[in-house]
């Protein structure tokens, strides 16, 4: 039997909040969303060292730092006016609408 693929109300380039771990209270842009996982990339978040082999002539390896992915539980999408929050539906002219929770602006 397959694994079950995670259901997200978050999508990529919305701005989100770490709400735990090593990282809480940081925000950044989505930037990749692994459904198999539940995980999601970060910008500037979770940084991880990584050693890179050169991989061209002008390429240079070594250790790099970059985004590791964290799980979307820890993650809060961030509402505008009133910071983060949960994400709720509204239906508007035959269109789900993703809408904050506490002040009811569309996302």
């Amino acid at each position: 039997m397959a694994e079950a693929l995670h259901k997200f109300k978050l999508k990529k380039e919305d701005t989100v909040e770490v709400i735990a771990g090593k990282d809480k209270g940081k925000r950044g842009r989505i930037l990749k969303i692994s459904r198999a996982s539940g995980r999601i990339v970060v910008e500037g978040v979770n940084i991880v060292k990584k050693a890179q082999k050169k991989r061209k002539q002008n390429d240079r390896g070594g250790i790099a730092e970059i985004e590791a992915a964290i799980h979307s539980s820890n993650l809060m999408i961030v509402c505008k006016k009133c910071g983060p929050t949960r994400i709720g539906y509204k239906i508007e002219s035959d269109k789900k609408v993703r809408v904050c929770r506490k002040c009811g602006e569309a996302l």
